[in-house]
């Protein structure tokens, strides 16, 4: 593992501590994922009623359209990934498609550290 997704992974160790002293074991949260969950829908009637499966299919294609014209952007790769989790019932894929997640998030926080920003300091108001 290199220092950097070592610094990378003790920022979400410390994160997840965080958030475990403020809200405590959510262990028993429901997932609120499957292919018709709308998970847009308190942001107006333009994706109020799209259902996770075409929000996913969606973002694939936003990810393949950029990757084909010069390659496709963190933010449009993330969204793929949440998106997909979202539309996952099963559990052990849903669990498959959240490391892929985490995977994508801690890349990008590694791409951010190695271009020379520097970290904002963790313990905000974040869940």
């Amino acid at each position: 593992m290199s220092a950097t997704t070592g610094k990378v992974l003790q920022d979400v160790q410390d994160e997840r501590d965080r958030q475990d002293a403020k809200w405590g074991d959510q262990s028993m949260s429901y997932d609120g994922t499957g292919a018709s969950v709308r998970p847009l829908r308190e942001m107006g009637p333009i994706y109020s009623g799209t259902p996770a499966f075409q929000l996913a299919y969606r973002a694939t294609n936003q990810t393949d359209v950029e990757s084909r014209h010069g390659g496709a952007s963190m933010a449009s790769i993330l969204l793929e990934e949440v998106f997909e989790a979202l539309a996952e019932s099963d559990a052990i894929k849903l669990r498959t498609e959240l490391v892929q997640v985490a995977a994508v998030a801690v890349a990008w926080c590694e791409y951010i550290d190695r271009r020379g920003a520097l970290p904002v300091p963790m313990g905000g108001g974040s869940r």
